[in-house]
Formats: C-alpha cells, sequence, structure tokens
C-alpha cells in the first residue's frame, strides 16, 4: 500500500523549515563592502515593486540585525542624486516619488494621476481642521467655520479616504469624530502628522489664526463657500 502523500505547509520546505528561516539575512559570507551592497539592493528592488510605503519593519526581514535601515536609505537617496526620483520618507515607510520638477512632463504623456484629488476650496479648509484638531466632530468643524458643515463635504472627503470614523466624542450625543488616514500622509507627501506646517508658522505667515478659528470666526479669504 502507497503511502498517503503529505502535504506541504505554506511557506514550508521539505526538511521542515520556513522559507524565512532559509532566507539569508545576514550574508556573514560576504565582505562588508558587498554585504552592504546588497542589503542595498534588497531594500531599493523591495520598495520599487511595492504598491504602498514600505515600513521600517517590513524591511528589517531582508536585511541583518546590525543593519542601520537609516543609514542604508542614506546612501540609496545619494546614488539617487541627478535621478528623476527619489526615494521619499512618506505615510510611516518609504516610496519611490518622481521630483516635482517633472509634474508637467508626466502629466504631458500620460495624464494626471489617478490618485489626484480633487478638492474644492471648502473641502481643503475642513481639511486642514481636521488635521490639526483631530479627532474632531461635525458640529465642531460647523463652529469653526460659523456654517454647517455639510454631509456631502464630509462624504466626499471621506470617499476621497482623507478622513475616516474616529473615536466618539464624549458629548451629548456621542457622535462621530473625524482623523486623517494614512492616504492624507500619501496624498501631502507626509511620513507623519509631526509634519504638517507648525501652526505659529501658519499664523505668522498671516494663512491661519487658531484664536479665530476656535472663536468660530474664519479670516475673509478663508471663508467658506
Amino acid at each position: 500500500m502507497a503511502e498517503p502523500t503529505r502535504r506541504r505547509g505554506k511557506g514550508r520546505q521539505d526538511d521542515g523549515r520556513s522559507a524565512d528561516q532559509l532566507f539569508d539575512r545576514e550574508l556573514d559570507h560576504l565582505p562588508p563592502e558587498v554585504r552592504w551592497r546588497e542589503w542595498m539592493n534588497r531594500v531599493e528592488a523591495t520598495i520599487f515593486a511595492a504598491s504602498e510605503p514600505v515600513g521600517r519593519e517590513t524591511l528589517a526581514r531582508i536585511v541583518g540585525r546590525s543593519c542601520s535601515i537609516d543609514l542604508l536609505i542614506d546612501d540609496i537617496r545619494e546614488e539617487l542624486r541627478g535621478r528623476p526620483y527619489d526615494l521619499v520618507a512618506v505615510a510611516g515607510g518609504w516610496k519611490h516619488l518622481t521630483r516635482p520638477a517633472y509634474a508637467d512632463a508626466i502629466r504631458a504623456a500620460v495624464g494626471a494621476s489617478e490618485r489626484t484629488v480633487d478638492l474644492t476650496h471648502s473641502e481643503v479648509l475642513v481639511l486642514m481642521c481636521v488635521a490639526y484638531f483631530q479627532p474632531i466632530t461635525r458640529g465642531e468643524l460647523s463652529s469653526f467655520f460659523g456654517k454647517e458643515i455639510s454631509r456631502d463635504l464630509i462624504g466626499h472627503l471621506r470617499g476621497a479616504k482623507l478622513i475616516a470614523s474616529g473615536p466618539r466624542s464624549p458629548t451629548p450625543g456621542a457622535p462621530y469624530t473625524y482623523v486623517t488616514t494614512k492616504e492624507f500622509l500619501l496624498e501631502f507627501g507626509l511620513d507623519t502628522l509631526r509634519d504638517l506646517p507648525d501652526f505659529e508658522a501658519l499664523e505668522d505667515a498671516g494663512l491661519l489664526s487658531k484664536d479665530k478659528l476656535l472663536a468660530g470666526e474664519v479670516l475673509p479669504e478663508f471663508s467658506i463657500d
């Protein structure tokens, strides 16, 4: 009687070891310079192949434990100097992005990016307030601008995946709050919310007044349509 064929587990080899265990991260057999170059190639290839920003934890799986990912990224970016694209920290990871100087050429060749979000002036203002004051309710946004912020406006920002529902507010009725998303960071080229322009700098430039916003007043040039 033939011995039943044993099913191999996903990601397992014949000797029972996982594919991860067989993958050589350390490359101890290589000279230091060659090892560093191989790590650089692995990291750049992984980021190039990914459709979303690649985080530190993911990259740590393909390089040695002693490897500094930040130094590795710095060396890759140095080699890309002068190229029409760069390796950019965005949305908590790294992603290949073309340089702004070539935006017109890209649009002329292939049209606008599918990721381009068309926002009205009002939507930009509301999104700005969500970014700076999140988590924030629709009622609180309405009080900022002295005019009700419509569900349609919020719905468009949600549909564009720039904002999402946050925790329920502790105020009466427990309304939903709104927060920005990873897509918001990606759309505006931010690594984290800490990369938003400093509030004081915006006030100094006359672009935003925190006191007026909190008092329910908006500068004339920023009035909601």
